[in-house]
């Protein structure tokens, strides 16, 4: 009981060498993120559609949750813009956003996508869900950040436009309607943009976001914005959220099911990502599972008290880990300073005017377009940089989830085509050595007179299975008057179905109509336990299988002598030494 407690609960790694000195870190960690928690929060659930307050109730509850059982040290726990842009684009099908029904599914998204993660966790499949490859991620946070800008068009510009995740819609709309626009109000929006962007290269020690946050809540409250006709965010529930049962509605969680599903999945890629970024640069180790049910209790128990979904922030675990984050704790901290916030400093935020969120949701969600990824992901393998665009650009113009989806797809296909047809290399012998290697690549090896050796890159399935018939085939065509034996270095054969196996039998009756034959070394265990179980062994005949190209060559050269009385095996011995 003892160790699955430990093991559970992974505070009780902390805990027994905890002191002051980490207390000192964990402090000021919780202090900062806990500061850059008030304006992203509020503005982040904008983006879900939710009021802001429900922004700092996923402050409270996840962040005490976490770090009894996450495995990072480093890892800042809260709403994400681009978990938001998700929300977003599957609740508002159901509902109109800021209204009760919608904030109830808002809820219910949670509590599922949170459940799913935990169930995921507790059958560890961690290690088996990255379907988001990326290039799909990569892709999706190009198109993501710009469709949450200009989600937040009409309260920059101070005119009611149509709630849609396609930004096109969002353009024409406002052409349409640009002689609504409310200038005072699009004045404060693009001045707020203005400082943030020009401070942003001065490297403030002080979050500029909680210091224009700050500011423009006085010059609100000082000049009466309100009256200059610019909408401010109004009264907020001052006080703790209190616990309730989500709506368990099956006909809604139905319909929710796609939205919470792909939520889980890219929450689970973002706190796995970032917690191993950290993990390898202060050198210790993460548990993907572990991560899974720690973000999944976080978002399950978290809804029970009004809490939208939350994941990894990257923004605030980089100022927790300046700040010197030593444990996991400095969540708890964070939470102090969003309660405290709750309990007596919500009045405060009465005159915090629409068009300062809008702004710095704008150049967070810009923050967040990474372009040197894409010139990575091109200069390393062109596909995966088309891959990307691809993403990117159907999630901008077809939808969020379509376009992940999409994205997976393109990725899949990638690659079964390159499974499908992988690389054969045609080995030479290594002058001096046993060595048989590319003869493409090595200049320096030599190919074997009447011998092509054969060296297959990949696993030997169903998907190619066609594609190495065809290609040993053809090649032994094209050398058929030089070549009467063809060896198949299987070393790098790792898998080996049937399709496979009738595939080779297919090619040995080929090749004996030509006179050649087909011989097979380098397998390991595994495989040889396929061929025996199969009948392959007995179909070609026990001495066509060998332990490594040396010896089936060896065998071949003492064949040819036999019957040429020639001394070819000699000569193969004195270039191999």
């Amino acid at each position: 009981m003892e160790e699955w407690l430990r093991k559970t609960f992974r505070i009780a790694e902390w805990l027994p060498n905890y002191d002051s000195q980490k207390f000192g870190g964990d402090l000021t960690a919780g202090l900062t993120t806990g500061v850059m928690f008030i304006p992203q929060g509020m503005a982040y659930a904008v983006i879900a559609g939710v009021p802001p307050i429900y922004g700092l109730y996923a402050g409270v509850i996840p962040l005490l949750i976490y770090p009894l059982l996450g495995t990072s040290k480093n890892l800042s726990i809260g709403p994400v813009a681009i978990d938001m842009l998700i929300v977003a684009a599957g609740v508002s099908l159901l509902a109109e956003p800021n209204t009760d029904r919608y904030i109830t599914l808002t809820i219910l998204l949670t509590m599922m996508a949170g459940g799913l993660q935990l169930l995921m966790g507790s059958m560890r499949l961690g290690s088996v869900l990255n379907i988001f490859s990326r290039p799909v991620i990569a892709g999706f946070t190009l198109a993501a950040p710009l469709i949450i800008a200009f989600s937040q068009v009409n309260n920059l510009f101070g005119i009611e436009l149509s709630q849609t995740q396609y930004i096109i819609v969002i353009i024409e709309d406002l052409i349409s309607n640009f002689d609504q626009i409310h200038w005072q109000t699009f004045t404060w929006g693009i001045a707020a943009i203005a400082i943030m962007a020009i401070i942003r290269y001065v490297k403030p020690i002080f979050p500029i976001s909680v210091a224009i946050l700050t500011a423009s809540i006085l010059l609100s409250w000082m000049t009466g914005a309100d009256q200059l006709g610019i909408q401010l965010v109004g009264d907020i529930p001052t006080g703790l959220p209190a616990l309730s049962l989500p709506d368990i509605n099956f006909n809604n969680m139905r319909e929710l099911l796609p939205t919470a599903l792909t939520l889980a999945l890219v929450q689970f890629m973002s706190v796995a990502s970032l917690g191993q970024t950290f993990a390898k640069r202060h050198n210790y180790i993460i548990d993907a599972n572990h991560e899974l049910v720690a973000i999944g209790a976080s978002n399950f128990f978290g809804s029970f008290f009004k809490s939208i979904p939350v994941s990894g922030s990257f923004s605030r675990s980089a100022a927790s880990e300046q700040a010197n984050v030593q444990t996991p704790l400095a969540n708890i901290i964070t939470s102090v300073v969003i309660i405290a916030t709750l309990l007596f400093l919500t009045p405060i935020f009465y005159f915090l005017p629409m068009p300062i969120l809008a702004a710095i949701i704008i150049v967070s969600a810009l923050n967040l377009i990474d372009i040197e990824e894409f010139k990575f992901l091109y200069k390393t393998r062109y596909s995966e940089g088309l891959i990307a665009i691809f993403t990117a650009v159907s999630t901008l113009l077809i939808g969020i989830q379509e376009g992940i989806l999409l994205g997976v797809v393109a990725s899949m296909i990638h690659m079964l085509y390159k499974y499908s047809r992988p690389n054969v290399a045609e080995l030479g012998i290594i002058p001096g050595t046993r060595l048989f290697k590319n003869l493409e690549r090595n200049p320096e090896a030599k190919p074997i007179d009447s011998l092509m050796i054969l060296r297959v890159d990949a696993s030997f399935s169903f998907v190619n299975a066609d594609f190495f018939r065809d290609y040993i085939i053809e090649k032994s065509r094209e050398r058929n008057k030089s070549t009467r034996y063809v060896v198949i270095d299987g070393s790098t054969i790792n898998t080996l179905d049937t399709t496979a196996i009738e595939q080779i039998k297919t090619m040995v009756g080929t090749l004996k109509n030509w006179d050649i034959e087909l011989y097979i070394a380098g397998l390991k265990g595994p495989i040889r336990d396929i061929v025996n179980k199969s009948g392959l062994r007995e179909f070609m005949g026990k001495d066509h299988f060998y332990r490594d190209p040396h010896e089936a060559v060896s065998h071949i050269l003492e064949l040819i002598d036999e019957e040429d009385e020639s001394s070819r095996l000699s000569d193969y011995e004195d270039v191999t030494g």
